[in-house]
This record gives C-alpha cells, sequence and structure tokens, in this order.
C-alpha cells in the first residue's frame, strides 16, 4: 500500500483529500506547514505528496526541494490556485510529477495521483531490472533506461546462454559493437577472442583471403601463408561488421561454415573445421537486399537466426541526459579534470539535435566539448553544434518527454521578458513571478542570465 503525505494549510481543503485518499485505499498522513512536513519526513517514507504552492513561511517549492534532496523518487504533486507557467515551471523544474490548478474536482487529483504512483511503480521495477542486470553481467557503455534499452537488457540476458548467431541491425553510430561486445562477454566464451572485422574496409578481391586465410602461391602476391581472421577467432567470437558489403564468393564461404563448422583456405582442397560463434551486423536492410539479388537468401536466412535492431538516438531521446553524463565522466576521468555541469541552454539543444551520427556523434561532441571548455560549464558555444528555432526545440522536447528541459527554456524567457519590464530591478521581477529574491538570483546564475539595467530579446 502507498503512502501520502498532504501538505495544506486550509484545514476544509487538506481533511477533505485525506478523506478522499483513505477512502481510495492509501495510507495519508497529512500537516498544515512545509516545517512540519520537513519533521515528519525524517521518521517517515512517502511514496507521494501533494503540497499546496502558496504557505506562508516555507512554500511548496521549498518543500518540494527539500523532499526530493531527501528521497529523489518520492513522486511530487503541486496544487496551485495560480495556474501560471511561471509556478508551472518552477515545480516541474524542481522534480515535481504534476500540478492541479485550484478549484479542482477529487475525481482529477485522484487520477493525477495514480498516474504519478503508477510511473513510481514502473521506475522502480525498471531500476530494479537494471541494476541487477548490469550487477550480474557485464554490460558496460550500453547506457539507458527507455523503454527500447530495457528490452535490450532483457535480451541480452536471455542470450547468455546462447551459441544462436545473431544478426544486429541499426544505423551507423548506434552501438553495433558494443552490443556484440556485451554478447561475447557475458557467453562461455568471455575467455577468449573477441574478433572485429570491418568488412567494408576489406577490398573485395581480398575478403576471402582475409577472412579464411590462403596459401602461399595460391595468388599472385601470395608469398607466405596466411591464416587468416576466421582462425585468429577459434574459440571465441567473430563480429562481422558491415555484412552488407561481402562479396558473393565470401558469402558462399560463410554460409558453408554457418552449415558445417567449415573454412577452406584460397587455394587449400583440405577443409578445416572450427568453433567459433558468428555476430553480424548491418546498417542496411539486408531483407531488400535479398530482394534486389546483392545478397544471398540463403545466408541470410542463415544469418538471421535472432535479430537484435537497435534504434537511432532520436528515438530514444530520454536516454540523452544520462549518455551525456556517462561520456562526460568518461572524458573527464581521462583528462583528470573536474567533471563541468551542462547549462540548460546546452542541454536543451543537446535534446533537441538530430544526432544523424547517433551515440557516436554525441560522444564525439561531449570529448571535445569537456576537452575545450574553460571554466566549469559546459554552454551552447562549446558544443558547436547548429542551433533550432525555440519553437522547435519546445516542440520536439514535449513530443520526446523532455518536458522539464523544455519548461527549463521557458521559465528563462520568463525572468529574461520580466527583467526587461522592469528594467532589471530584481525586486519588482521576484514580486511578478511569485518567488524571493534569492530564488531569482539562484535561476538567473543557473541560466546564465547577466544582470542589466535593460533587456531584450538578444538575452534569450
Amino acid at each position: 500500500m502507498f503512502n501520502i503525505l498532504i501538505i495544506e494549510d486550509q484545514k476544509n481543503m487538506r481533511e477533505s483529500l485525506v478523506i478522499a485518499f483513505k477512502r481510495a485505499g492509501y495510507n495519508t498522513d497529512s500537516v498544515e506547514s512545509g516545517e512540519k512536513a520537513v519533521e515528519l519526513q525524517q521518521d517517515h517514507f512517502y511514496d507521494l505528496v501533494i503540497v499546496d504552492l502558496k504557505m506562508e513561511a516555507m512554500d511548496g517549492l521549498e518543500v518540494l526541494s527539500h523532499i526530493k534532496h531527501v528521497n529523489p523518487s518520492t513522486e511530487v504533486v503541486v496544487m496551485t490556485a495560480f495556474g501560471t507557467i511561471d509556478s508551472a515551471i518552477q515545480a516541474m523544474r524542481k522534480g515535481a510529477y504534476d500540478y492541479v490548478t485550484k478549484p479542482f474536482q477529487l475525481s482529477d487529483i485522484l487520477s493525477v495521483v495514480e498516474r504519478a504512483l503508477e510511473k513510481k511503480r514502473l521506475s522502480e521495477k525498471v531500476n530494479s531490472l537494471q541494476k541487477e542486470a548490469r550487477e550480474n553481467y557485464k554490460f558496460e557503455g550500453i547506457i539507458g533506461n527507455s523503454p527500447v534499452m530495457m528490452r535490450l537488457l532483457n535480451i541480452l540476458v536471455e542470450l547468455t546462454n546462447s551459441e544462436s548467431t545473431v544478426l544486429i541491425t541499426g544505423e551507423s553510430g548506434t552501438g553495433k559493437e558494443l552490443v556484440a561486445h556485451a554478447i561475447h562477454s557475458n557467453s562461455r566464451r568471455s575467455d577468449k577472442p573477441f574478433v572485429v572485422v570491418n568488412c567494408g574496409a576489406l577490398p573485395e578481391n581480398l575478403q576471402e583471403s582475409e577472412l579464411f586465410g590462403h596459401v602461399m602461391g595460391s595468388f599472385t602476391g601470395a608469398v607466405k601463408d596466411k591464416k587468416g581472421i576466421f582462425l585468429e577467432a577459434q574459440g571465441g567470437t567473430l563480429f562481422l561488421d558491415e555484412i552488407g558489403e561481402t562479396s558473393f564468393s565470401t558469402q558462399v564461404k560463410l554460409l558453408r561454415f554457418l552449415q558445417n563448422g567449415e573454412i577452406r583456405k584460397v587455394g587449400d582442397n583440405k577443409p578445416l573445421y572450427l568453433d567459433i560463434r558468428i555476430i553480424v551486423a548491418t546498417n542496411k536492410d539486408l531483407d531488400e537486399a535479398t530482394k534486389n539479388g546483392s545478397f544471398r537468401k540463403d545466408l541470410f536466412y542463415r544469418l538471421n537466426v535472432i535479430r537484435i535492431h537497435l534504434p537511432p538516438l532520436r528515438e530514444r531521446r530520454e536516454d540523452i541526459p544520462l549518455l551525456i553524463n556517462y561520456f562526460v565522466n568518461v572524458y573527464s576521468n581521462k583528462l583528470r579534470k573536474k567533471p563541468p555541469e551542462i547549462s540548460g541552454d546546452a542541454m536543451a539543444l543537446l535534446l533537441n539535435y538530430p544526432w544523424p551520427g547517433n551515440v557516436r556523434e554525441l560522444e564525439n561532441v561531449i570529448e571535445r566539448a569537456v576537452t575545450l571548455v574553460k571554466g566549469e560549464l559546459i554552454t551552447v558555444a562549446d558544443l558547436a553544434l547548429q542551433t533550432a528555432s525555440p519553437a522547435d526545440t519546445m516542440n520536439v522536447m514535449i513530443e520526446t518527454g523532455g518536458i522539464r528541459a523544455a519548461l527549463a527554456q521557458e521559465e528563462r524567457k520568463t525572468i529574461i521578458e520580466s527583467l526587461r519590464r522592469h528594467a532589471g530591478n530584481r525586486k519588482q521581477v521576484a514580486t511578478n513571478l511569485g518567488i524571493s529574491t534569492t530564488t531569482l538570483w539562484r535561476k538567473m546564475k543557473e541560466y546564465q542570465i547577466v544582470s542589466k539595467t535593460s533587456y531584450n530579446t538578444e538575452n534569450a
């Protein structure tokens, strides 16, 4: 049973909510002030807190900040009679799940609570599965907690006891080699070689020789025997990237190996039988390639035993902040420097950028920024990415789940506009926005808003 805390200074409202939530089956406590809530939270854990925005002494936003600091997993719903974008932005920025505007129907707030608790339940399940997977298996570099990444982790766990051939598909830069390496590292072959071959980098006339080896004199230039990549992978895993770039003659030999484990060196009639697991990857549509005759159907059927598709980064944008944090720490450690923070504008741009080069491009951008940044804050200027229009940024982030970053952008614009209207008078701005001057100062610092006596749209 979930535990809920209600913080509301109006007695009638507070008591009505307590009755409604208890009838709905929740363990419910209530207090009339933020100070009492902070005190109560020291000895109690709550799955969800419902807090009024406007209260004396400690307001709802301060309570929200305290709750998220003590128990980040606690979901918070803010109630406000001042349903403006300003209050919504501040609440969401501080980690609130949602906000409701007074007056409201009890059924409405109960629906919000149900959704918040369902999100919490699913998040805990995902975190538990992810923790278990990462503790028990080697998934280094595979970052993300989006639904598609959780499905990938589940598949990789299932493959630990498998010897099946795996076909990995996806655009360039999505991490196909990382996935192949994870499959190998969690298999019975983990102490054997993991050999990577980019088939697209092998000249077509040398593919067979490079992969399967040759004997001396088998062709002009074959001045000595060549071992071949397959023999180097004996006992382990051979990862053939860009499998769609192989020649027809190479495809025939690969098919023979998959059928009976046999290879023959170029110029040699003596078969060699090897124990190798094959993992292949491609950014091409092999289904289409078999239809137009550029790839053998029988080989495709042999390769397509277990298929793993890696989506482009633009289709799992909720993983971008995790990837950014990972790469920032990786390259900061390499450079032996303190990991820099990411400004609000920079994060918004990173969330909105289409990433044609996928995770590999994101890694390169972060490596460059960490290497060249002056100070401890990465800004838009450090990213060397083409910016998008504010409207596009807002729309894409809302559509892809980056609502907090989008709201942060709107909050920054609201503050700048208010500063412009009040000629930079912080006290008037704070009063207008319903926040303290201290909070205003902190947000100006966070959003890198320079204090001036006048403001125009160029500050946005």
